[in-house]
């Protein structure tokens, strides 16, 4: 059986292309859709069905453009209630996609319209599950990202229902289906998912915690402990799934304007447009335009976006490499940020040739770190997750997570020098870019985050300080 995965690393999400005897069909496409019609083109396949497993939260899909663009009919799972033409199948539903049947099999928990569907060859003989969220490898569904939006069901009824569907609808298939899931290792769809993107049901049965025996109340609370705060663009995201959206063609029209400097401040000035600097933080670090806010490509962009910046319809004014517009675009959509309404005409070097005002970031190397803690110990900031920061951390440092930083910021001191780092780099930067926007200017960024700081002889300690900055 032909069943292509299309991975997405920077979502950790998967779509699924299959095809037999001149008929397709996609599961779970992201946003830009032209990959999947170039796909079935080289088969010379038409595209027939797109298949939801659920009203996603993590990403905004595109099975309306491919639907419009194809003829494709949209299909559901049972519960289903999308504000736009498409069928919402019965448990057991059949649909043929060439030689091949895809079975419906209605697995709620995850949402209530969450379904998986059950592939069978051209022999008649059942191949694998594309899951959606309702089974990944090594983990689970979580059932607190999009209940308030779509049901009034609590996330422990939600659990319950998982709990339900994954013993009365997942257990009884057979061990050699090969589990397709939506994502992989690094998604907020879960919290402990693998690195591996696909396997088999019956090691599933083996390894994975969700499908062991226990009761249903003890499966609720395997499932709930430890959970974070879902982004909150994901209710965003999940309305635009239901509701529908502007097509991708006329986003990347409407961002794909090229302003010159003079241009591009005036429409930042008049508009309320947000500046988003593109660039490594390396980059960044040394000019960029006040009160931009600096969130790389080269890093988990798209989350970050989401984590960052409070609402999809925030208008955007783009600062990229030459030739990355359309990227950074393409990668907005995928997460329901459709208004960016401009770049910046050759990027930062234009800016500085029109002798226009920029800023810069402070950073110093590890070593320098080393100097400063022993000698003048400043405060220092770590934006890591709680958990990194709960591995390991240097002794006296403060841990505010990126993702909660404007929820600490009237706690950051103004009056004195501080420093900040994260792992790497690429999220101080962010952190530097936003306290810059709000007025911080005595702070100074760690080159290489705390991977260098871990190399000198900086005390560090796993014990968990306060999270105070009082």
């Amino acid at each position: 059986m032909k069943v292509e995965q299309i991975y997405t690393g920077c979502l950790a999400h998967a779509a699924y292309y299959i095809e037999s005897n001149g008929e397709a069909a996609i599961f779970d496409p992201l946003r830009e859709v032209q990959p999947y019609i170039n796909r079935a083109e080289r088969d010379g396949a038409t595209i027939k069905y797109v298949f939801e497993t659920h009203f996603h939260a993590d990403f905004v899909s595109g099975h309306l453009d491919l639907s419009k663009k194809t003829g494709a009919d949209i299909v559901y799972g049972p519960n289903a209630k999308p504000a736009f033409e498409a069928i919402v199948a019965e448990d057991n539903q059949i649909f043929e996609v060439g030689d091949y049947k895809i079975k419906v099999i209605h697995t709620p928990g995850h949402t209530m319209e969450s379904t998986t569907y059950l592939l069978v060859d051209e022999k008649g003989e059942e191949h694998g599950i594309i899951t959606g969220d309702t089974l990944f490898i090594g983990d689970v569904g979580r059932p607190d990202l999009a209940q308030h939006v779509v049901s009034d069901l609590t996330e422990e009824k939600l659990a319950g229902h998982l709990y339900d569907s994954l013993r009365n609808k997942i257990l009884p298939l057979s061990d050699h289906l090969i589990v397709y899931p939506n994502h992989g290792a690094g998604s907020a769809c879960g919290k402990m998912m693998s690195k591996e993107t696909t396997d088999t049901l019956g090691n599933q049965k083996k390894v994975n915690y969700a499908l062991q025996d226990m009761s249903k109340e003890e499966f609720t609370k395997a499932l709930l402990t430890g959970l974070t705060t879902p982004p909150g663009y994901f209710p965003q995201n999940v309305l635009l799934n239901i509701k529908g959206y502007e097509s991708f063609d006329t986003i990347m029209d409407r961002g794909t304007r090229a302003l010159e400097p003079e241009a591009f401040e005036a429409a930042a000035n008049e508009t309320g447009a947000l500046v988003l600097d593109t660039r490594k933080p390396e980059d960044f670090a040394k000019g960029f335009i006040p009160n931009s806010v600096n969130i790389g490509l080269n890093g988990n962009f798209a989350m970050w976006v989401g984590e960052m910046i409070p609402s999809v319809k925030q208008e955007i004014l783009l600062v990229t490499y030459p030739g990355k517009e359309e990227e950074a675009i393409t990668r907005l959509a995928r997460v329901g940020y459709d208004n960016a309404i401009g770049f910046l005409k050759d990027g930062f070097d234009n800016w500085v040739e029109a002798s226009k005002e920029f800023d810069s970031v402070g950073r110093i190397t590890a070593k320098e770190f080393e100097e400063d803690y022993t000698t003048k110990k400043s405060l220092v900031i770590d934006v890591r997750k709680k958990s990194e920061f709960d591995s390991e951390h240097v002794i006296d440092a403060v841990n505010v997570p990126l993702n909660e930083i404007n929820k600490h910021l009237a706690e950051i001191p103004k009056d004195k020098p501080f420093i900040v780092h994260c792992a790497g780099g690429y999220r101080s930067m962010i952190a530097a870019s936003i306290l810059k926007q709000r007025g911080w200017d005595n702070f100074v960024d760690v080159l290489g985050g705390f991977k260098d700081i871990a190399e000198t002889e900086v005390p560090k300690t796993d014990y968990v300080c306060p999270t105070t900055l009082l």
